[in-house]
């Protein structure tokens, strides 16, 4: 990995280099779990149903580098896709920045722990269950908090 510049997820989201981008996520596992979409609607529901990569006990990818040829709907997050999905969490790092927010204070290049984003519930490390074993994402709807 690069050297990453100092403060730089203050920079503007296509400002970034491909370092700075992916050390923007805070790791929190959320756009890893299966959402709802109503038919009548569109509302989003979310579940704790996470992808058959993500490591429910870390909230981590197991193979972030292939995911794709695993998983071919993984979506690969950029600062324009960014803006158009709506199933982003409200405290995903992406998504703040895109918007001219600042990141949360239990964010890791603010706290220095990735131990405060867990503290603040905002993981879902511990909460998920795999979709190789959930059955029905009906009965796994939840509602994150946001922290």
């Amino acid at each position: 990995m690069g050297a990453l510049r100092e403060r730089f997820w203050e920079l503007p989201l296509d400002a970034l280099t491909r370092e700075e981008w992916e050390a923007l996520c805070d790791g929190c596992g959320r756009c890893c779990l299966h959402k709802l979409e109503d038919d009548d609607t569109g509302e989003i529901h979310e579940t704790n149903v996470a992808c058959k990569l993500l490591d429910t006990g870390t909230a981590r990818c197991m193979d972030y580098r292939h995911r794709k040829a695993f998983v071919p709907d993984c979506l690969r997050l950029t600062p324009k896709l960014v803006q158009q999905v709506r199933w982003l969490p409200k405290t995903c790092a992406y998504k703040l920045r895109a918007e001219g927010d600042p990141l949360p204070d239990w964010h890791y290049l603010l706290s220095g722990s990735r131990d405060a984003m867990l503290e603040a519930g905002a993981c879902v490390a511990g909460r998920c269950v795999s979709e190789t074993v959930a059955g029905d994402l009906e009965h796994h709807l939840t509602d994150w908090d946001e922290s």
